[in-house]
């Protein structure tokens, strides 16, 4: 019969405390979040500019140069949005 072998088993070693993570500094205070403007697709402000431009030359008689209308009204879409 074959002789076996006990080996002694191994103490484990003791657990060291969990390291402690370092302390962050407070940040600065940010200022405070910009209000995140809605998003207007393309197709959306040139809807808005054209009838913008609509009702601005309807105010002038539809007596003008539309491109000059059209300018108007997309300098006050753009303003707005």
């Amino acid at each position: 019969m074959k002789s076996v072998k006990k080996v002694a088993a191994k103490k484990a070693a003791p657990k060291a405390a969990p390291a402690k993570k370092p302390v962050a500094k407070a940040a600065p205070k940010a200022a405070p979040a910009k209000k995140k403007k809605p998003a207007v697709t393309p197709e959306q402000r040139y809807k808005m500019i054209e009838e913008a431009a609509y009702y601005i030359a309807e105010r002038h008689g539809f007596n003008g140069d539309s491109a000059y209308f059209w300018s108007l009204a997309e300098a006050d879409i753009n303003n707005r949005i």
